[in-house]
């Protein structure tokens, strides 16, 4: 198999930390924030972290606390590794200096969405690789791996997406290692659609157990992806949440960042695509199969 490299390019500051420990944490988090608090140009860095790793942060900080946004990581991780993204990306915008300069202390939920089952944690990896192609190369970010509740094969899995870890891996090269595992076979009863139109992903997402909001969404989300490439066939199955659509396309997509980047201006209209519903609904999964040839997007 033929992997794209990346081109050169300068990736932003992403850092891993794996504490075992409060005091192992402090002893990563309040150097970093400091950093953050010093440079010049940015805003107050943020920590997005457990709820007890806030307080023992409050404690440290003492007055210089009040400069530092704290934010429970449930409030912030509540979705799919592509929200997690859009998420990233809109408070950039909003809120970062120029060229995207701040410090982001961030701890994934790993006992929560991102490490329940095989698939969603394959998803964060790929994120957490595809991130050093996606934030600004000003930006700043230390990613916290607490070793009491991530298992040691996805901490071991992090450091190859980690620029300062001693382990990293070109991230194309490992999103590509993670969309060869081969996906399972779809279900003999799963409905196959003369076209994946808005209205027919909707009506079926709607006669499966989604709310009208989510299943607008899904639809919506499978008329962005439909446009990767022709499609060929459409087959949608489960149930709510866990909704599943494959589009088995007429030739191959070969962008590994299709669905984590947002799509061109002029199409799909503003307000729609993949982008904006990952935004929005948070329960979108993008995967490629290993041949390239069929995407398939999960709800839930």
């Amino acid at each position: 198999m033929t992997v794209r490299t990346t081109p050169l390019r300068k990736a932003f500051d992403h850092r891993m930390t794996a504490p075992g420990t409060d005091e192992a944490f402090l002893a990563a988090a309040l150097p970093f924030l400091a950093e953050g608090l010093a440079a010049a140009d940015e805003p107050p860095p943020v920590a997005i972290a457990a709820p007890a790793k806030l307080d023992a942060l409050r404690d440290a900080l003492g007055a210089d606390a009040k400069a530092i946004t704290l934010v429970p990581h449930t409030d912030w991780y509540t979705g799919s590794a592509a929200n997690a993204v859009a998420r990233a990306a809109g408070h950039l915008a909003a809120h970062a200096g120029p060229d995207g300069r701040i410090h982001l202390l961030m701890e994934p939920v790993w006992n929560g969405r991102a490490g329940r089952s095989t698939r969603e944690s394959a998803e964060w990896l790929r994120y957490e690789a595809l991130a050093n192609l996606l934030f600004p190369t000003s930006t700043t970010a230390l990613c916290v791996y607490d070793t009491r509740t991530t298992a040691p094969a996805l901490v071991a899995a992090a450091r190859r997406a980690h620029p300062d870890s001693g382990a990293y891996e070109d991230p194309l090269r490992l999103a590509a290692e993670l969309d060869a595992s081969p996906l399972p076979r779809p279900p003999a009863d799963a409905r196959r659609l003369p076209a994946p139109t808005t209205d027919a992903v909707r009506s079926w997402a709607a006669g499966h157990g989604l709310g009208a909001a989510d299943a607008e969404l899904f639809a919506k989300a499978v008329t962005e992806a439909a446009s990767l490439a022709p499609v060929t066939t459409t087959l949608l199955w489960g149930e709510a949440p866990a909704c599943v659509c494959e589009l088995r396309l007429s030739r191959r997509v070969d962008d590994p960042l299709a669905g984590f980047v947002p799509p061109p201006p002029t199409t799909p209209p503003p307000g729609q695509g993949l982008w904006f519903t990952r935004q929005v609904c948070a329960y979108v999964d993008l995967r490629r199969t290993p041949d390239g040839t069929a995407v398939r997007l999960q709800y839930g």
